[in-house]
């Protein structure tokens, strides 16, 4: 299986609508991948909090519609990153969509948790409160956002609900990359699974952004890792791996904690 991740710049001075079709180009130049990931909030910005009510949208609104033609023309997977979305009832929330290589939306993700310690997002915008897989015909993701990737317990109920490969879309701070690099690779060991990670490029809101995408096996090996600038990252892993190792190395199956508690009779 061929992934590409889109490790793009977000520039301030550059259009919310010239990026979004920058991001288009940059996809129909993946044809012959099955999957495309783009990071999270990449049309605004995952700091660009002032910016948040002025660029939201409805669910289906243009970049979800220029995401969704963009994964047919290039007939790939696109975990098209998140973006800022403006509920019907007026709440914000971080939004992540997945679409089929027919173009038709096959998810949407509202992030969990939210980052911010009582300002930006955390007070800005509503926190989801599902969690979501996909289903592809070489494996199943499970889809999670930059701060998410901070709570074991919400990767661990992606793999109880049939995840093998965990997808974080992030806008990651330099400042903190160490932790990324970390976590991701421990996201993978502890759940036996692909983390496919992909984070911005660039300085928005005065914040520079880590970049260095990273995909990790489940054994915690990386496959591949950017660097910090622009760019797409191309790897090609093996979905059977997760089954192989989960059966060598059958930690899960040794789990005693977390688990319901079994029935009892009368």
């Amino acid at each position: 299986m061929r992934a590409s991740l889109i490790q793009i710049a977000v520039d301030p001075d550059e259009s919310v609508n010239s990026r979004r079709q920058r991001a288009a180009s940059l996809i129909a130049d993946q044809r012959g991948a099955d999957l495309v990931v783009l990071p999270e909030l990449w049309p605004v910005g995952a700091f660009a909090y002032t910016s948040f009510a002025d660029e939201a949208e409805p669910l289906q609104g243009p970049t979800h519609d220029i995401m969704a033609k963009a994964a047919a023309d290039a007939g790939v997977w696109l975990h098209a990153g998140s973006f800022v979305e403006r509920a019907v009832d007026g709440t914000l929330y971080n939004t992540a969509l997945v679409f089929t290589p027919e173009g038709e939306r096959a998810a949407a993700y509202r992030k969990v948790h939210r980052f911010g310690f009582d300002q930006g997002e955390a007070v800005m915008m509503g926190a989801g409160e599902d969690l979501v897989t996909v289903a592809l015909p070489q494996t199943t993701l499970g889809l999670a956002t930059c701060y998410d990737l901070r709570f074991p317990e919400m990767f661990r109920g992606l793999v109880d609900a049939g995840a093998e490969t965990l997808i974080v879309a992030a806008g990651w701070p330099e400042r903190r990359r160490a932790h990324w690099t970390l976590l991701a690779r421990a996201r993978a060991v502890e759940n036996q699974s692909y983390v496919l990670a992909v984070g911005t490029a660039g300085t928005h809101a005065g914040i520079q952004q880590a970049g260095h995408s990273i995909v990790v096996d489940p054994w915690g090996e990386v496959l591949a890792e950017a660097g910090a600038d622009e760019e797409v990252l191309s790897v090609e892993f093996d979905p059977a791996k997760v089954a192989a190792t989960r059966e060598q190395f059958p930690a899960l199956k040794d789990r005693r904690l977390g688990l319901a508690p079994p029935e009892t009779g009368e």
